[in-house]
C-alpha cells in the first residue's frame, strides 16, 4: 500500500540546482533514511514533502487519511507554553480528551470529568497518559511545568521529538532525531522505532540507527536519487559495487575519448552527415570521460612533534563545584597510542575533566602533569570563532600554509581542504555562507591543521554527514599520538577507542577496557544475571558493575536454564492475570456511578498495571527466543 508518491520533484535555489526529476515512493511499513553529504539537499527535500518550502516543479501525493507528523532540525515550538502544553498540542481526539480530562480534575468538574470518561473508553485512551509520561521521563523533560521559552536548545529539540511521537502518526518524518540525545535515549529512540508500526522517513547520520531502525537507504547524490532495499551494510556494499561499475564505465569512456578527441582533432572542417552524428556523439563520451568516482577515504601521514615518556599524569586530582563532586582523588597516567573514549550521563562531569587534563581549570587537589612534548588538539562544542567574512582558504592559512607529512613531504592547505572535501570552488567562500555543518568541518579542520599530538575532541560528531566522518575516520586511523574521543555516535566510538572511562556521576569514574559495544553487551548480561544492578532496563550506566571487558563476543545463547524456564511459565500466568485486571479497571473507569476517590485510585493503579505489563512483556520476548 502506497503512502506517499513523488514524481519528477525538481527544486533550486537561483541558479543552483538542489535535486532534479526526483521520482520515489515510500510504501505501508517502511523504515527509510537518507543520506547524502552537508549541503546536497535532504533537509529542503523533507520540507519540500511537508509543502513547507517550494518546489519548481513536480507532484508529491499523499495517501487519503493518514496521520503525517514531522520534526524539523529547527524546533518550532510556543515559547509561552509548557512542556506538557507544547507534547498535547495535536489536534488527535485521543491526547484532547486526555487533556480535557486533566483540566476537569484540576478544577473539579465532575460533569466534565464523567463526559470525559464516556470518551475515553471509547477511544480506548486510559493508557495514553501513561505512554506520554513513559516518553517524556526517558527524554529527561521530567518537569512539565517548565515554560519552552525558559529551555535550552538541547531540551526543546527533546520536546519536538517528543511531540511527534506520542502523535501515534501513521507517518513519522524525522530529519536527526538523534541530535541532543545522550546515548541511552538513541538506544532508548532505535528500539521505540523499530518496534513502531509508524512508516517512517528520516535523515540521519547516526550509523548504528541506520543499521537497526532502517530497511531502505535513499542516498541523493548528484541532484538525482540511489535507492538500495536495505540497511546501512547493505547499502555501504551495493554503493561499493556502483562505484566499481561506475569506475569501469569511466576507464572506457577515457579511452574512448581519447581516440575520438583524436579523430576529431585530424578531421577537416567540412563534414558529413554521418561524421556530424560521431561529433555529436563525442560531447556525450566526453561527458562520460569527465565523470568521477567519489572515494573519501585518506590518509594523511602527519609528521607530527614526538611525544616524550612523560605526557599526561593525574595523582589523586579532585574538583568540585559546591555539594556537586566531579572528580574523587581521581589518579592516572596516559600513555602513547591512547585511545579514550568517555561515556556518562549529562552532569556527570566529562567536560569539566577535559578542561582540568588542559590545564583550563584548576583542580581542589591533587596534581595534574603535562609533559614538556605535548601539544593539544582540542575540538569543542560550540561554533567556530573567526571573522565571518574572511574565505574559507584564509581560515586555514592563518594557522599554517602547509602541514608536513612523514619522508619531508607536505600538504598545502587547498590540498587539506580537498581532503576534506571543501572543492576547490568552495575555497573561496565568505565562513557567513557555509551550512552550519560545514562550519564546524572548517572548525576540526582548524584543529587538526595546527599539527597536535595529543587530540581531544568533544562530540565532533554532530552536523557532519557520515561521508564526512568517514573521512575523519581514515585519518585517525593513521594518527599516531594520543586520543580522547567524548561522543554520542557509537559507530564512531567502537572504530576509535579500546577502552572507556564511565562517569557514573558523585566524582566516579571506571576505567571499563574495550569499546562502547562491548560494554553495553557485558551491562546487559550483567542486568540478565542481576536486575538489581540498574535502575530500570539498563536506562543508566550509572549503577553498572563492571571492571573490565572481554575483547570476546559473548557466547550464544542456545537454549533456556530450568530457573529461565520456571521464570517464562510465571511471566505467561502474570500477563494474563495483569490484563484482566486493566480491563477491568477500564470497565470501572466508565462507571459515572462510583466516588471520585474510587476513581483517583482506580486510574493510578491502572497505570502502574500498564507500566508492569510493558516491562514483563519485553521480558517474555526475550525469553520467547530461547523457549
Amino acid at each position: 500500500m502506497n503512502y506517499l508518491s513523488v514524481e519528477n520533484l525538481t527544486k533550486s535555489f537561483g541558479d543552483r540546482v538542489i535535486f532534479s526529476d526526483l521520482t520515489f515512493g515510500i510504501d505501508l511499513g517502511q523504515k527509510v533514511a537518507i543520506v547524502a553529504k552537508n549541503g546536497n539537499g535532504k533537509t529542503t527535500l523533507l520540507r519540500c514533502l511537508m509543502e513547507l518550502e517550494q518546489y519548481d516543479s513536480g507532484r508529491i501525493v499523499y495517501r487519503n487519511d493518514i496521520r503525517v507528523a514531522f520534526m524539523e532540525q529547527s524546533e518550532n515550538l510556543d515559547e509561552t507554553h509548557t512542556i506538557m502544553e507544547a507534547v498535547f498540542s495535536h489536534d488527535l481526539p485521543e491526547l484532547q480528551v486526555v487533556k480535557k480530562y486533566n483540566q476537569a480534575m484540576r478544577e473539579g468538574n465532575e460533569a466534565v470529568i464523567h463526559e470525559c470518561y464516556d470518551e475515553l473508553t471509547e477511544l480506548n485512551a486510559w493508557d495514553i497518559e501513561v505512554k506520554v509520561n513513559q516518553i517524556l521521563s526517558v527524554l529527561k523533560l521530567d518537569d512539565t511545568s517548565k515554560l519552552i521559552g525558559s529551555l535550552s536548545g538541547g531540551q526543546k529539540k527533546r520536546v519536538a521529538l517528543a511531540q511527534v511521537l506520542v502523535a501515534e502518526a501513521d507517518f513519522l518524518i524525522l530529519d536527526e532525531p538523534t541530535n541532543h540525545l545522550d546515548l541511552d535515549m538513541i538506544e532508548w529512540l532505535e528500539e521505540y522505532l523499530s518496534k513502531s508500526k509508524s512508516t517512517i522517513l528520516m535523515v540521519t547520520h547516526d550509523r548504528y540507527f541506520l543499521e537497526v531502525v532502517c530497511d531502505t537507504i535513499f542516498e541523493l547524490e548528484d541532484k538525482t536519487l540511489y535507492k538500495y532495499k536495505g540497511n546501512f551494510s547493505y547499502y555501504l556494499e551495493k554503493k561499493a559495487e556502483r562505484q566499481e561499475q561506475l569506475g569501469s564505465t569511466i576507464e572506457k569512456a577515457k579511452n574512448t575519448f581519447k581516440k575520438e578527441l583524436d579523430w576529431i582533432r585530424r578531421q577537416p572542417k567540412a563534414r558529413s552527415v554521418k561524421q556530424k552524428a560521431r561529433v555529436g556523439n563525442f560531447d556525450e563520451v566526453k561527458k562520460a570521460a569527465s565523470q568521477r568516482v567519489d572515494d573519501s577515504e585518506v590518509e594523511i601521514p602527519v609528521k607530527m612533534e614526538r611525544l616524550g615518556s612523560k605526557i599526561l599524569e593525574l595523582h589523586k586530582i579532585g574538583k568540585a563545584y559546591g555539594p556537586k563532586v566531579i572528580l574523587d582523588n581521581f589518579t592516572y597516567n596516559f600513555q602513547r597510542k591512547e585511545r579514550l573514549g568517555i561515556v556518562g550521563n549529562n552532569g556527570t562531569g566529562k567536560s569539566t575533566f577535559l578542561n582540568v587534563i588542559q590545564g583550563r581549570e584548576e583542580v581542589d587537589r591533587g596534581k595534574v602533569v603535562i609533559g614538556e612534548t605535548v601539544v593539544f588538539g582540542y575540538y569543542s562544542q560550540e561554533l567556530i570563532k573567526v571573522d565571518e567574512d574572511k574565505k574559507v582558504i584564509d581560515v586555514i592559512r592563518d594557522i599554517a600554509e602547509f602541514i608536513p607529512l612523514e619522508k619531508g613531504r607536505q600538504l598545502s592547505a587547498a590540498q587539506f581542504l580537498e581532503k576534506f572535501l571543501f572543492d576547490r570552488k568552495m575555497h573561496y567562500n565568505f565562513v557567513h555562507k557555509l551550512s552550519g555543518g560545514e562550519k564546524r568541518r572548517l572548525k576540526l579542520m582548524t584543529v587538526l591543521m595546527s599539527n597536535p599530538n595529543f587530540l581531544i575532541l568533544d562530540e565532533p560528531t554532530n552536523d557532519l554527514d557520515i561521508f564526512v566522518m568517514t573521512v575523519l575516520e581514515d585519518y585517525l586511523r593513521t594518527f599516531e599520538g594520543c586520543l580522547i574521543v567524548v561522543s554520542h555516535d557509537r559507530y564512531f566510538m567502537d572504530k576509535m577507542v579500546d577502552h572507556l572511562f564511565v562517569f557514573e556521576g558523585d566524582g566516579a569514574i571506571k576505567d571499563i577496557i574495550g569499546n562502547y559495544t562491548e560494554y553495553r553487551k557485558q551491562t546487559a548480561v550483567d542486568y540478565k544475571k542481576d536486575p538489581s544492578t540498574t535502575s530500570g532496563a539498563k536506562e543508566t550506566v550509572k549503577e553498572v558493575k563492571v571492571t573490565q571487558l572481554s575483547n570476546s563476543s559473548v557466547e550464544e545463547k542456545k537454549k533456556l536454564s530450568f530457573k529461565e524456564k520456571e521464570e517464562f511459565k510465571k511471566i505467561e500466568k502474570d500477563m494474563e492475570s495483569l490484563e484482566s485486571e486493566k480491563e477491568t479497571l477500564t470497565t470501572k473507569l466508565s462507571d459515572s456511578t462510583i466516588s471520585n476517590e474510587d476513581i483517583m485510585n482506580a486510574g493510578n493503579r491502572l497505570a502502574e498495571v500498564v507500566q508492569k505489563l510493558e516491562e514483563i512483556t519485553d521480558r517474555w520476548l526475550e525469553l520467547s527466543e530461547y523457549a
